[in-house]
């Protein structure tokens, strides 16, 4: 049981460490010469790279862009609650209880992170024809299905320790 325990709280790390990556880098869309993510846009010229603001319009709509940032922070700090109250219900909860608050937890960070990049996905870099989605896009889904591992690990725990 020691060993299960240790490989949940590992992915629970994981699952932390990409949420943060994915929400801070700087690598949502790439191109030869632009790199965006969900607060700026990163533009090369002359060899030098320069932080410039998001476009406006209706290449991307505001509102779509406040859901995105507003769901990846909830995930990262719905998830970070999630390992807190893990460890903390280990030492205070009687078995059958153990793992439902941590397991609601991550099943919102899960939510959440889903949220952000299917709305990343449907409404943004829609008619560009050069670019791809880069390793924070990826990281974002990646992370995506490591919180609902480990949301579905901790609800079948509870019932296991019942």
């Amino acid at each position: 049981m020691l060993i299960l325990l240790a490989a949940i709280f590992a992915i629970h790390i994981i699952g932390i460490i990409l949420l943060l990556v994915a929400t801070i880098d700087n690598a949502w869309w790439m191109t030869e010469h632009i790199s965006t993510d969900i607060w700026g846009r990163w533009i090369q010229i002359n060899g030098v790279w320069n932080l410039t603001n998001l476009p406006e319009g209706s290449t991307y709509p505001q509102d779509y862009l406040q859901a995105v940032q507003a769901s990846s922070v909830l995930a990262c700090i719905f998830s970070i609650l999630g390992i807190f109250v893990f460890v903390a219900q280990l030492f205070t909860l009687e078995k059958g209880k153990r793992f439902t608050i941590s397991g609601v937890f991550q099943i919102l960070a899960c939510l959440c992170i889903m949220i952000a990049a299917s709305i990343y996905t449907d409404r943004f870099h829609i008619d560009e024809k050069f670019g791809w989605y880069g390793h924070s896009y990826i990281l974002a889904w990646i992370s995506f299905a490591l919180t609902f591992i480990s949301s579905i690990t901790y609800f079948v725990l509870r019932k296991k320790t019942a």
